[in-house]
């Protein structure tokens, strides 16, 4: 094979790779992605009973992380919180920074941080499915929730208004599809709460552009402690 032909063939295969679609594995095996995630609200009473197991899977809490400045001896409650606000400041600022899409926002609420993600901007437009640029999102948040790591994370799923039955399954199949995508990409199960909520909680009227809004996943983010 001539050299010439050889690059263009790598550069083929690069490209047909780069582009290839995501597409989750079997749902029979999705309890083995998920195994160590808590499918309940992430209550600060769910986060207390989850920190052993969190510990035990390798977590670490937000009190190990490294002080932004000096810490006077003191107060160890208001040493954390100190410590939990630049750290959940960086993570706001590096998923702000890294997810300028449409259809995606990251918000700010006390140390929490929230991203929200249009459901058709991560997942195929009539197939339960994560698309190709969601895959590509959903990388990048994995990258970054392994540097901030001293985190658990609720992924909760909400669908547009509809019979309630049919809400709660679709919206609990979108958060277990991410749950299991970043399980695949390294991240601790151990960290997750997965929720499926159904037509609750809309963020935008129920209208025909509404309800393409208030089909979404959630993510939020709160400092281990």
């Amino acid at each position: 094979m001539k050299l010439s032909n050889y690059f263009l063939l790598m550069a083929t295969l690069f490209l047909t790779t780069g582009c290839m679609q995501y597409h989750s594995p079997a749902r029979s095996t999705w309890s083995q992605y998920l195994r160590g995630a808590s499918f309940t609200d992430m209550t600060e009473p769910a986060r207390i009973a989850k920190r052993p197991v969190f510990l035990g899977a390798g977590g670490k809490l937000i009190s190990s992380v490294d002080a932004p400045t000096k810490m006077d001896y003191g107060d160890k409650i208001q040493n954390d919180t100190a410590i939990s606000v630049n750290y959940m400041a960086n993570l706001e600022y590096e998923l702000y920074d890294s997810l300028r899409k449409p259809g995606i926002s990251v918000q700010r609420a006390g140390t929490d941080v929230v991203v929200i993600l249009v459901r058709d901007a991560i997942m195929e437009l009539n197939v339960a499915d994560i698309s190709a640029d969601g895959a590509d999102t959903l990388k990048t948040i994995a990258k970054i929730l392994k540097k901030y790591d001293a985190t658990f994370l609720e992924i909760a799923g909400y669908t547009d208004a509809m019979a309630q039955r049919q809400a709660e399954a679709l919206s609990l199949d979108m958060a277990q599809r991410v749950g299991v995508f970043l399980s695949q990409h390294d991240i601790n199960t151990a960290r997750m709460f997965i929720v499926g909520r159904g037509a609750a909680r809309p963020i935008a009227a129920q209208d025909d552009i509404g309800r393409l809004t208030n089909r979404r996943i959630e993510i939020r983010l709160v400092p281990a402690r």
